[in-house]
């Protein structure tokens, strides 16, 4: 009896002995799959007027982004506000998931909310993850569409090897992108958006009465830095994507994956030391297409101010004048509250590591509509400035970026949007700059236009 007891215990004892060793086994094996994409550095350095890579290592290895995810939440924001959609005294509520997202955070409590202003500032300074998740929820109606938005936008944008999750970075293994999908994203922000490129610059804020400190220990210490951000997790690694201009020559500089921050900073620093000399003054071009239509040069020989539109008149119309223009123009939009109002998505299956998986989820978002699936319930209230209209959606908006990109210190406070409405059977597009506060804003603002060659007219909405 107790020889089999002792063969019973012994054979216990060897297989409690393997399942640990398995188990062991197999934790290693799951901690080196999590750590695999931050197991090397990863960095490139493109000419951002040319295009031309001027430094590349490693440069198409998967990484986690970390906080560099918040570069496309910003990336989206903005281009809801360029179109009108929403302004940056926007409320953004933040929802008991958003305030629950962990440290960095701005801490405001399930139910409240600040302006799009405020959350901008809070990530591109503090990176506050609740903020970024809050701005996802407003645009997509719930984070896991924002994601799929994300990932849509990165392929449109020619981002092939970039996955998104979540709008904040937090970690999840099915995010990844990589160093040069991050430098692509770097210098569609600041080509597509200049009005709010200037955000990225910001080393700190006032929140109440709290000054609200960056994390970007490279502005204002290396010559030429503008932003963009930075990012860590354990996984990743210290991250960092530069913006440097330095007289007509301009990069973007990518980090990931560093040992520690000021490891990271350093190495930034000495390649953009090492490589802007050796970037091209020349060019200026568009690099990064725009996402949502054909190409905006095309469309835009298109655009034109049907005759039976308002007009554009050389002096200023009195105020029985616009009354006039708006009764005869109205805009066919249905007035509600609040403002900025979601609209469903179509669903699809969240996006797998696999790259089959993640072209279902560029397909499924492949149309312009389906990538951009914020609706506007009412168009911005105030004094608003229209310069052109056309029977195209996409061709009017083409016109709203070209002017922006003309005109960027004159539109610096207003929001492009475009104003469906019909004449003789024909549904036409108005092209509009909102956000002037009175008459005298506006036309002074138009009158600018005009000196840059751009014809517009002022309405009130």
């Amino acid at each position: 009896m107790r020889q089999a007891l002792s063969g019973i215990l012994s054979k216990s004892a060897s297989s409690l002995k393997t399942i640990m060793i398995l188990a062991f086994a197999m934790t290693f094996v799951v901690a080196g799959a999590a750590s695999s994409y931050a197991a090397r550095s990863a960095a490139i350095v493109i000419d951002a007027k040319t295009g031309k890579v001027l430094y590349s290592s490693d440069a198409d290895g998967r990484r986690y982004p970390a906080s560099l995810t918040k570069m496309m939440t910003l990336y989206l924001t903005f281009e809801a506000m360029a179109k009108g959609k929403i302004a940056r005294n926007s409320p953004v509520v933040f929802s008991a998931r958003a305030a629950a997202e962990p440290p960095t955070k701005l801490g405001v409590r399930p139910g409240g909310a600040v302006t799009v202003e405020t959350a901008i500032l809070s990530m591109v300074t503090k990176s506050a993850n609740d903020s970024a998740t809050a701005l996802g929820e407003l645009l997509g109606g719930n984070e896991a569409n924002f994601a799929r938005m994300m990932t849509a936008k990165a392929r449109a944008l020619g981002m092939k090897s970039t996955v998104f999750r979540n709008a904040n970075g937090l970690p999840d293994p099915g995010q990844f992108t990589t160093a040069r999908d991050m430098a692509m994203l770097g210098i569609a922000l600041r080509e597509h958006y200049p009005q709010y490129y200037g955000y990225f610059s910001q080393r700190s804020f006032l929140y109440g009465r709290k000054r609200i400190n960056g994390h970007n220990r490279l502005l204002g210490r290396i010559k030429g830095v503008d932003g963009i951000k930075t990012g860590y997790t354990r996984a990743s690694g210290y991250n960092l994507v530069s913006s440097v201009s330095d007289g007509d020559r301009r990069i973007v500089a990518v980090v990931m994956g560093g040992n520690s921050g000021g490891s990271r900073d350093n190495q930034m620093a000495g390649l953009i030391n090492a490589y802007m000399p050796k970037a091209s003054s020349r060019g200026g071009g568009v690099l990064i297409a725009k996402a949502g239509g054909g190409n905006p040069i095309t469309a835009l020989a298109k655009v034109f101010l049907p005759k039976h539109d308002a007009p554009t008149p050389d002096e200023k119309p009195g105020n029985d004048a616009v009354a006039a223009l708006v009764e005869e123009n109205a805009p066919i939009v249905e007035e509600t509250t609040p403002v900025v109002q979601t609209r469903k998505v179509k669903t699809v299956a969240v996006a797998t590591v696999d790259d089959i998986a993640t072209a279902r989820v560029a397909a499924a978002y492949a149309e312009p509509e389906a990538i951009d699936p914020v609706n506007t319930a009412s168009v911005p209230s105030g004094w608003a400035i229209q310069v052109a209209s056309s029977p195209k959606r996409s061709e009017a908006q083409a016109f709203l970026d070209k002017t922006t990109k003309q005109a960027p210190a004159v539109l610096a406070d207003a929001s492009g949007f475009t104003v469906a409405f019909d004449k003789d059977g024909v549904t036409y597009y108005r092209a509009r700059f909102g956000g002037f506060g009175s008459k005298n804003a506006a036309w002074k603002a138009c009158s600018a236009l005009k000196k840059k060659k751009i014809e517009c007219y002022a309405v009130q909405q």
